[in-house]
């Protein structure tokens, strides 16, 4: 499954060639959100992502063959439809891409795994400074009401 959107990005799902630069991706993913991921998380999730096992699940978007962003999603049971669900782990493209259309690609990419895989609703959270991004998420999806809580056990 691989798509082009009209801007000249194309989604596909991530393949092992594309370990390298994920990995930079991911290191600067972490980083936006002043978290240093070390080689042990960065392995660990390379190791899902080439795992065809794993519920975790990776696009990326290319623009000019260069690999210039990620989303990584996972199915999950939607107890209030008794049908699939889904979560948007994270998504992130580099900074120079930005405003470009990778991230709506990124999304629509998405919608489209989804509706392939059942449909249902996919969920995600940004941070509440993350405002960039919230004007595509305002665009194509619902800011709901709900409040995040984490607990670390």
């Amino acid at each position: 499954m691989s798509s082009a959107s009209p801007t000249g990005v194309v989604v596909r799902p991530v393949e092992p060639r594309d370990h390298e630069r994920w990995r930079a991706l991911f290191a600067a993913y972490g980083v936006f959100y002043e978290t240093a991921f070390d080689d042990a998380v960065l392995d660990g999730v390379w190791a899902w992502l080439m795992d065809a096992e794993h519920p975790l699940v990776c696009l990326v978007a290319e623009r000019d063959g260069e690999v210039v962003g990620f989303a990584h999603l996972r199915e999950q049971p939607d107890t209030f439809t008794a049908g699939p669900g889904w979560y948007l782990d994270d998504l992130y493209t580099e900074p120079a891409v930005r405003g470009s259309g990778a991230g709506t690609a990124l999304l629509e990419a998405i919608a489209a795994h989804a509706r392939a895989h059942g449909g249902g609703t996919i969920r995600w959270i940004t941070a509440a400074d993350n405002t960039r991004a919230q004007g595509v998420y305002d665009r194509l999806a619902t800011r709901t009401s709900w409040v995040t809580y984490e607990w670390e056990v």
